[in-house]
């Protein structure tokens, strides 16, 4: 386990190396992707300043460890187009990507489990062959052509749901007309990221539950007279779950990214519309942080994984 915490903190050592020679590396001077093309604008002198406040008049060693110890406190630059701290602006974004996301992956992975499991129960049958060409149909279709036919079937057509945001802007609503509110914009977004992502955990199930049912213990659990449903649930599902595993907490790291192109065709006010936003205007800091966030994520995911793999399968542990 130790070994295995010294590498994440390699990775994520490197990680923050990156982000802090990403705008320092490129052609001219880093102050354009700090303040953006308006540095063109400014006079010798309020470069100078510009170039003292941030630190860049410093070597670039003395600039790296002030880097570290504005992270450790916290500080992770100030957004010239949001005018605001970049740790406020993410955190004002994190919560709304959560929610899509985190129910997105809940509910994609628990179905594709199911369906998965009773594919490869019911192999070469009617219903097996029609999951599996409905889920492989699922994977080939693009999040966004997906996402503009249900905006034009169920909201413009049909009027069932509203076209974008998270919440209808000036409505002074509470209590449960507010919750309802946000769940009615929240309903296509994550039907569009469900049906987007449930084709990986449907295929992997589906594959570690064959690679299952023929092992010797299956056939043991049987003549035992255990039921079925004993065979599938105790025995088979149980042990088809490690690669299942692998995938949520794989999707489960990049949860904090968010999923650009989708929040971007219903422009909800997530991390992803955030990022797209920020490579749109420039908004270096901006990036840099919102890219540093998502490596936490992805480490914190991966570690948790290696965790759980030990509780999940006990022949991990040998």
């Amino acid at each position: 386990m130790t070994v295995k915490l010294a590498s994440y903190a390699l990775v994520l050592l490197l990680a923050i190396t990156l982000n802090f020679l990403l705008p320092r590396l490129m052609p001219g001077t880093p102050l354009r992707f700090f303040v953006g093309d308006d540095v063109a604008l400014l006079s010798q002198e309020s470069i100078q300043e510009l170039m003292a406040q941030h630190g860049l008049d410093k070597p670039l060693w003395e600039q790296y460890l002030r880097y570290l110890w504005q992270l450790a406190q916290g500080d992770l630059g100030y957004s010239y187009q949001e005018r605001q701290p970049v740790l406020t602006v993410l955190l004002e974004r994190l919560p709304w990507t959560l929610l899509l996301t985190g129910t997105a992956l809940l509910l994609s992975t628990t179905i594709g489990i199911v369906v998965g499991a009773l594919a490869a129960w019911r192999y070469g049958s009617a219903f097996d062959a029609l999951a599996l060409s409905l889920f492989v149909l699922l994977d080939s279709m693009p999040s966004f052509w997906l996402g503009m036919i249900l905006i034009a079937l169920f909201a413009v057509q049909l009027g069932w749901f509203p076209i974008f945001g998270a919440q209808t802007p000036w409505a002074s609503l509470t209590g449960w007309e507010y919750l309802l509110d946000i769940l009615k914009h929240l309903a296509l977004p994550v039907l569009t990221l469900t049906l987007t992502t449930i084709s990986g955990a449907f295929l992997v199930m589906r594959s570690a539950m064959l690679g299952v049912l023929g092992e010797d213990y299956i056939r043991t659990a049987r003549s035992k007279g255990v039921s079925e449903f004993g065979v599938l649930y105790r025995h088979a599902l149980r042990n088809g779950l490690l690669p299942v595993t692998t995938v949520f907490m794989i999707n489960l790291g990049f949860l904090v990214s968010g999923a650009t192109v989708v929040e971007t065709v219903f422009s909800y006010p997530g991390l992803g519309r955030l990022l797209y936003e920020a490579v749109l205007q420039r908004d270096y800091p901006l990036m840099q942080g919102a890219f540093l966030l998502i490596t936490l994520s992805v480490l914190a995911a991966n570690l948790v994984a290696d965790l759980l793999y030990s509780r999940i399968d006990p022949r991990v542990r040998v």
